[in-house]
């Protein structure tokens, strides 16, 4: 498990195509806020 700290810019690189599970609280804003054909309509709660 890695977890980013608060304010540390990172940019995630896998050499093959991997799973992620992203935890992060209700509010947050992301780039699916930016819109286009990649962004899911809702996201996925679990």
């Amino acid at each position: 498990m890695l977890v980013v700290p608060r304010g540390v810019e990172h940019k995630p690189l896998a050499e093959e195509e991997c799973k992620i599970l992203l935890v992060e609280p209700a509010g947050t804003v992301n780039t699916g806020d930016a819109g286009g054909e990649l962004t899911a309509e809702k996201a996925v709660w679990i």
